[in-house]
């Protein structure tokens, strides 16, 4: 009876104790498709809708962006549900080509109710003829100039026939396309038939699957292709540059006017050439870059009239604009310091003017320490950005100061300044490291050696023509990023491709690691040109180790 009764109170106890209902292990498989009507894979489909059936309650996440039909449909089909379900209808609005194989490809879409795992990749295909397509088409995207690629690029093939013309990228949709979606670098083109073929990478930014030079970025292979083939392709996207085009000039205040336009800030005012008429007389003007925009300042000196006409030309194009003038506040003339405080050795002293300058008084211009010692300067002024560069030998921990007394500036209105103090201080040279580029490997010159910072903002860069050993001396600490431009055309920039030309953009290598340089460092790194940059892969992190909740 003792132990009859110990079992018992065991019994009781172990019944009344407190516990947690766990609610079981995480789902984490992907819905499954148990079957689709008509069949995944047919032949000879002459309907106008899909449904397909799954295990478990799915819904569709970015529906937009992740999915991808090929060929192109011209109206594109309607999805439904947009709640969760078991059963997904795909209502098709287009005529279909006949035959023609069809891949309605969901891309990560498709995720169950719940967890949201994402049925990966999902295609439905079908063809209108006898037989499936099945030749395929693979390779990567890279950027032309950036070190890593966009998301999202579209990946399209041109059937070359009878009609075929250059121009149909901008104006028809492709015969197949397939997308690089949010995460992969490369692409593969399936279902496809025997033929040849434009192969094109696009940013699409309008989701049109035509190409808008204002808008897009662009990638080509310059050889029709053959398919089948088993060549891996690599395209490199660009952004056009567009040619010169200008905009209806709007007044700006009482002795200038803006011109928006289209094209290279470096070529639009050297090459465009514009001449401003009060009816037949002929104004003098000067043109300035407006900062930051695509604009040209035209400067004329104020005058009574109506109106005013404007001739712009610029290679090929031709164009005259006329445009009403009112009487308006007059620009004056305010200098300004480009850098105020700490001037960086790497940096050139750089006053801005409000108005072009057009005379500079040296004898009224003075430099000096911070001993009262007078300090010796050139200087040069850039009229299109309207910046006067102050050039002089600049010492570590130093104090100076520039005094511009009147009449040392004299402005395209004949308006000088008053008296004008500036100063600026140099740090001593340890704050600064010095980095040495050893280049191996260089196919040709000249080449254009650059540090960016990790946007692509280019902090500091060597010109070179021969030389293999370059020093990038005074740096501000900083982690860089280090690439090299072959400069085809030699005029020290780097110049994108077009694709009615058929020319690829000026070839951009980066090394494969960013340089620290550190203040009082000297770092000395061996460049090999002949090997190419592969993007680290990105570190996974351990979920244990994501949060202590």
């Amino acid at each position: 009876m003792k132990y009859i009764l110990l079992l018992l109170l065991f019994a009781i106890f172990g019944c009344a104790k407190r516990g947690s209902i766990t609610g079981g292990l995480k789902d984490t498989i992907a819905p499954v498709l148990k079957i689709s009507f008509p069949e995944n894979f047919s032949t000879n489909f002459k309907g106008d809708q899909i449904k397909l059936v799954f295990d478990e309650n799915v819904k569709l996440k970015n529906l937009k962006k992740q999915l991808i039909i090929s060929p192109p449909m011209k109206n594109e089909p309607l999805i439904l549900p947009t709640t969760a379900s078991k059963t997904i209808t795909i209502k098709l609005k287009d005529t279909l080509q006949p035959n023609t194989t069809y891949s309605i490809n969901f891309g990560q879409s498709i995720a169950d109710n719940n967890e949201e795992n994402p049925y990966n990749q999902f295609k439905y295909i079908f063809s209108t003829g006898s037989f499936i397509d099945s030749l395929s088409l693979g390779g990567k995207i890279k950027s032309a100039i950036d070190k890593e690629v966009e998301s999202f690029v579209s990946v399209m093939l041109y059937e070359i026939n009878d009609k075929f013309k250059d121009s149909i990228i901008y104006k028809e949709t492709p015969r197949y396309v397939t997308n690089t979606l949010d995460s992969l670098k490369t692409f593969r083109l399936e279902n496809l038939k025997a033929g040849k073929y434009l192969l094109i990478a696009m940013k699409d930014q309008n989701s049109n699957n035509k190409y808008n030079p204002k808008t897009d970025k662009i990638g080509f292979h310059k050889q029709f292709i053959t398919i089948p083939n088993d060549t891996i392709y690599e395209l490199e996207l660009f952004k056009e540059t567009l040619p010169f085009k200008a905009f209806k000039p709007t007044q700006a205040s009482g002795n200038k006017i803006f011109i928006g336009y289209e094209g290279d800030a470096r070529t639009a005012a050297a090459k465009a050439k514009l001449t401003l008429k009060n009816k037949n007389k002929v104004l003098p003007t000067i043109v300035t870059q407006l900062v930051k925009k695509d604009s040209l300042q035209v400067w004329f000196k104020p005058l009574k009239a109506d109106s005013l006409a404007l001739n712009i030309s610029n290679d090929k194009y031709v164009n005259n604009f006329v445009f009403k003038i009112k009487d308006q506040k007059k620009d004056t003339l305010n200098v300004t310091a480009l850098y105020n405080g700490t001037l960086h050795f790497r940096n050139r002293y750089t006053l801005e003017s409000s108005t072009p300058l057009i005379r500079f008084d040296k004898t009224k211009i003075n430099l000096i320490s911070k001993d009262s010692i007078s300090v010796p300067f050139t200087t040069e002024y850039d009229e299109f950005t309207q910046q006067l560069y102050i050039d002089f030998k600049k010492e570590p921990s130093e104090k100076y100061s520039l005094k511009i007394l009147p009449g040392g500036l004299t402005d395209f209105f004949e308006k000088s300044n008053e008296t004008l103090l500036f100063k600026a201080t140099t740090q001593s040279t340890s704050e600064y490291g010095n980095l040495r580029i050893k280049l191996e490997n260089v196919k040709r010159f000249p080449v254009i050696i650059e540090l960016t910072d990790d946007k692509g903002i280019v902090l500091a860069s060597e010109y070179s023509e021969s030389a293999t050993t370059l020093d990038f001396n005074l740096l501000e600490p900083a982690k860089f990023t280090l690439r090299a431009i072959y400069d085809e055309n030699k005029n020290k920039f780097y110049d994108s491709g077009n694709y009615l030309e058929k020319r690829y953009s000026e070839e951009v290598i980066y090394f494969s690691k960013e340089i620290d340089v550190r203040a009082n460092w000297d770092v000395e790194q061996i460049f090999d040109l002949s090997i190419p940059y592969t993007p680290e892969p990105k570190k996974k992190i351990d979920d244990k180790k994501k949060s202590n909740f």
